[in-house]
């Protein structure tokens, strides 16, 4: 009857059991899933609540309005031991985005260096790349962070070094002890903001310049110099502003103090050596990401460059990496992940992040639940927000075929 049906030119589908739909199977598959989350987290949110009530316990986040109690080393925004919890956890918070900002782009840098190194026709510097790779792979975040706090950090010269040093050289601005580095803080006068709206207003107008430039380049194959307008609009034109406005910035100095010094700007160790560690341990994976994506890049690509008359170092710029971008951005993602949640590590070395606080905060608190979920929101936001902005880079990036 089918080979009849056949013949005939019948175009009925065959018949299919809905257990083999699938259609039909993934939205079974979606339902059961959301089911099963569902009855875990309500099972688990109905067994702390009765464990709460056994143990006359409440459950809230209005402790986050009580006093602290506690000071913080290093804080961006002004905050005192009369200051609330939800206080000290913003002061955490940023102290964590600092760190993870810091090290993503230095991260970054050293990576691209040291993975275009490692490709290198330099017979030293391809094995002194390899060496770097190797090393900070292979060793645990933890232990790079106290390699850097105990064993070079903490060996620094001590204050009271500073403070004989200024006896001989008064005029010293800039500082470096077991401490921490000490230089001069900015104090912005009033003008100040209009040369940051200059500075903004030229990072704009560079962006367009910069879009202009491509769409001029796409249509004539010339392209205008748009390195130096773009310096000259971001760098120039803020630095004109600020001379016209008379200047409207001052320095304040560090000087000593009774047992420390005061005044100017302090980078305590303890950021030092977690954003040198994190930095150094990521870039070594983000690294070999790099020798990947061009290495995934043909060979062909290069060999048409030169026949073309561009040097190598232009060829690797123009050429090799703007293709190799869409081979390392998804898993350079996952390592600027790995290191913002690496951050966490902080609490080792007694730098203030999120984690540190907010484990402060329970201890005297004793609301366990509620800062772990404050933990748990914070990082999980973090990252969805790095993700999509990596997923939006990434689809910017990608090669448009005509």
């Amino acid at each position: 009857m089918a080979l009849a049906d056949a013949r005939n030119g019948s175009s009925e589908p065959p018949k299919v059991s809905l257990l083999y739909n699938p259609a039909l199977r993934s939205v079974l598959y979606q339902v059961v899933t959301l089911v099963v989350i569902v009855a875990a987290v309500w099972y688990a949110w109905n067994n702390v609540v009765q464990n709460l009530a056994r143990a006359n316990m409440s459950a809230g986040f209005g402790f986050l309005n009580s006093r602290a109690g506690f000071d913080i080393a290093q804080t961006l925004i002004a905050y005192t031991s009369d200051s609330t919890y939800f206080r000290a956890l913003q002061v955490g918070l940023l102290n964590t985005l600092v760190v993870a900002a810091a090290g993503i782009v230095t991260a970054t840098i050293v990576g691209l260096l040291i993975g275009v190194g490692r490709l290198s026709n330099n017979w030293l510097i391809a094995r002194l790349c390899t060496v770097y790779v190797e090393i900070f792979r292979n060793i645990p975040p933890l232990l790079v962070i106290f390699f850097w706090y105990l064993g070079v950090l903490a060996l620094l010269p001590s204050i009271r070094s500073i403070f004989q040093h200024l006896e001989e050289n008064p005029d010293a601005i800039f500082f470096i002890s077991n401490r921490g580095i000490y230089m001069p803080a900015p104090v912005f006068g009033e003008g100040f903001g209009t040369v940051v709206g200059a500075f903004i207003l030229g990072i704009i107008a560079a962006i367009a310049f910069t879009i202009w430039a491509n769409a001029r380049q796409r249509a004539t194959g010339k392209r205008p110099p748009v390195l130096w307008v773009n310096l000259g609009v971001i760098v120039l034109f803020p630095i004109v502003v600020f001379l016209v406005m008379g200047s409207p910035l001052s320095l304040d100095y560090a000087v000593p103090g009774s047992f420390n010094m005061r005044g100017g700007m302090s980078i305590g160790p303890e950021f030092l050596a977690l954003y040198l560690a994190l930095s150094l341990y990521t870039a070594s994976f983000i690294a070999e990401i790099v020798r990947a994506g061009i290495r995934g890049v043909s060979k062909g690509q290069s060999e048409a460059a030169f026949a073309l008359g561009l040097r190598a170092g232009h060829t690797t710029r123009l050429v090799v990496l703007p293709q190799a971008l869409r081979i390392i951005i998804p898993p350079l993602t996952s390592q600027y992940l790995n290191l913002i949640k690496n951050s966490s590590l902080a609490v080792a070395v007694g730098y203030a992040d999120l984690v540190a606080v907010g484990g402060t905060i329970l201890n005297q608190s004793g609301k366990s639940i509620e800062i772990i979920a404050i933990w748990m929101l914070v990082y999980v936001s973090i990252s969805l927000i790095t993700s999509l902005f990596m997923n939006w880079f990434n689809a910017k990036m990608a090669l448009v075929e005509r």
